[in-house]
């Protein structure tokens, strides 16, 4: 014979139920969000951006600056000793401005030696085009930043005569802030030397 009080025993019965049934798809939900999210997270941490095919920096894509610190590097090499020597008349203090972006004091220093010794002061009064060739670059990477040694390759057109000269230098890189467009690549130039240049014969 059924009692009320039977009757709401199944019912609190029923009620515990559907509340531990509820409790339990919460808590399975929110634990497989919670993983979810840490995984993206841990898949997502450590870049913001990414390298082009030229070596360029490519902003809001995701990539591992770590693993990209060798093409960083080699393109703000590349571009810093195109700026620096690949000067004439008409775009040298543009191109200079741009290089000194790319290095610290040791940077401006050779600058500043260059222009005492008349470099750019030829270059306008003979119309002198500076034109780089190539760049062959070598890296040691450490961690917090790296050295490098260059042979930079260039010419000298001096109108009817055209000299090609070898300029090797060296210094080491550091990561700074990135600052779009003046240092895309967030690295900076220290430690800058000029070790040796001379006259060569070769066709390059």
């Amino acid at each position: 014979m059924k009692t009320m009080y039977k009757d709401i025993e199944g019912i609190l019965r029923a009620n515990r139920f559907v509340v531990l049934t509820v409790v339990i798809v919460s808590s399975l939900s929110t634990s497989f969000s919670s993983l979810l999210s840490y995984k993206m997270y841990q898949e997502g941490k450590g870049g913001t951006f990414a390298i082009g095919t030229d070596g360029s920096v490519i902003p809001l894509k995701w990539a591992d600056q770590n693993e990209n610190l060798e093409v960083e590097a080699l393109s703000h090499l590349e571009l810093f000793h195109h700026y620096f020597y690949g000067i004439d008349a008409s775009n040298y203090q543009g191109n200079i401005e741009k290089a000194l972006w790319l290095g610290d004091s040791s940077v401006d220093n050779v600058y500043r030696q260059k222009k005492a010794d008349g470099v750019y002061n030829r270059l306008l009064q003979y119309s002198l085009v500076q034109k780089v060739i190539s760049v062959d670059t070598e890296l040691s990477i450490r961690e917090g930043g790296c050295s490098f040694r260059a042979t930079v390759i260039f010419e000298i057109d001096r109108g009817t005569v055209t000299d090609t000269y070898e300029l090797k230098t060296s210094g080491s890189l550091v990561q700074v802030d990135r600052n779009f467009p003046n240092n895309a690549h967030g690295l900076l130039i220290g430690n800058y030397f000029e070790n040796s240049l001379r006259r060569v014969n070769d066709k390059y």
